[in-house]
């Protein structure tokens, strides 16, 4: 199910997953609609927007995570942090992503009904039902000389904070996404230092990687040069975990030089979860298509993302929340209306980041939830 609530400063789109049992999945992404109004009246409009929408839409639920895409970092992550800083039992990330309809701040948000949540001495945040503990990482970031160092660092420490909770980066670790502040100059960086962790955690084109999105982003401290948020979960199985390659549109990561996979599947007895990574105009020999046609690169952005889905035997009208990238902030009008005329009703948002290639001039990455019955696993 997927509504629209809108007012006179927000405008907020919520998918709900709801196949009768407690556990009710939403994902909310709100945006702002006036952009007259300060910073701070901007984010008090949308945590009014969040918490009416939890109580009077969702009702008894756990926040299970956060984003916040701000359009200047430096001057406005304290006064979302002090607020933050009251709730402890869930994970936060904050980054300088432009919302590109001009405002300063916007919210892509994860609610499960029936889940318990708490912090974790490890650093981690738990949200917990049945069998399963679902681990999310937010803000991780250190000050290491370089980005190929802080990323080595933020690789490491999050392996130790696996492993401190019974679990590890090869067989429990779902999704990445790493945030590379000048990306242009900083992304090979990040690159190399995973590859190597990666090599070392039995991560590799024989084995497999971890769905990822590397995108450009930076915190308020300008010398934070990666940032990275991770989702992991402890009591799930190998054989209930898939990953999605779409070779007829794609071809592996690895083939030039990076290490992460371009979706992954998770299935639990009632639903499948479907991640799919940062996802750009791209052949199967790796080359960019279509390069400075923003509106063809869509299309073949979609159709890549559609056949990922395909492969999960998914659609996008499984699509639970989808977060829109573009490079050239000038490109928004015309992708607007594209997203308008194909999403209206999906949970979105559009900000400005650069791409790890300058040729990619827009990437998406996206969730998508499907009813399933597997009797041989517990549900979620």
């Amino acid at each position: 199910m997927k509504k629209i609530v809108a007012n006179k400063h927000t405008t907020a789109k919520v998918f709900c997953f709801d196949n009768g049992t407690e556990t009710r999945e939403y994902h909310v992404v709100i945006t702002v609609n006036d952009r007259l109004l300060s910073y701070q009246q901007q984010l008090e409009a949308l945590q009014d927007a969040f918490h009416d929408i939890r109580k009077e839409a969702i009702g008894r639920a756990a926040t299970v995570f956060k984003r916040y895409f701000l359009s200047d970092a430096s001057n406005q992550t304290d006064a979302l942090m002090n607020y933050e800083l009251e709730n402890t039992d869930y994970a936060v990330s904050a980054i300088e992503q432009a919302p590109l309809n001009g405002t300063k701040v916007g919210l892509w948000a994860y609610i499960v009904a029936g889940m318990q949540t708490k912090a974790l001495s490890s650093g981690l945040y738990e949200a917990s039902h049945g069998r399963y503990r679902h681990l999310w990482l937010g803000n991780a970031c250190n000050h290491a000389k370089d980005s190929e160092r802080q990323t080595r660092i933020l690789l490491n420490e999050y392996a130790t904070q696996l492993l401190a909770e019974d679990c590890t980066l090869a067989d429990n670790c779902i999704r990445t996404w790493f945030f590379v502040n000048d990306i242009d100059l900083n992304y090979g960086g990040v690159v190399k230092a995973r590859n190597d962790v990666f090599a070392t955690q039995n991560l590799t084109d024989q084995t497999h990687f971890i769905a990822s999105t590397g995108i450009g982003g930076r915190q308020a401290d300008a010398h934070v040069l990666a940032q990275m948020d991770a989702y992991a979960i402890e009591g799930i199985s190998p054989e209930q975990i898939h990953h999605l390659y779409a070779t007829t549109h794609m071809n592996r990561t690895s083939d030039y030089g990076v290490s992460f996979e371009r979706g992954t599947c998770v299935d639990y007895g009632d639903r499948r979860h479907v991640f799919i990574s940062g996802t750009a105009s791209i052949n199967n020999k790796g080359e960019v298509v279509h390069k400075g046609d923003v509106v063809a690169q869509c299309h073949r952005m979609w159709d890549n993302v559609g056949t990922l889905l395909q492969e999960a035997e998914c659609d996008f009208d499984n699509a639970a929340y989808m977060i829109v990238y573009l490079r050239d902030m000038a490109d928004y009008e015309v992708v607007k209306k594209l997203f308008e005329e194909r999403f209206l009703n999906v949970p979105y948002i559009i900000v400005n980041a650069p791409i790890c290639r300058n040729g990619w001039l827009i990437e998406m990455e996206c969730m998508a939830v499907k009813a399933v019955s597997n009797p041989e696993y517990e549900p979620f």
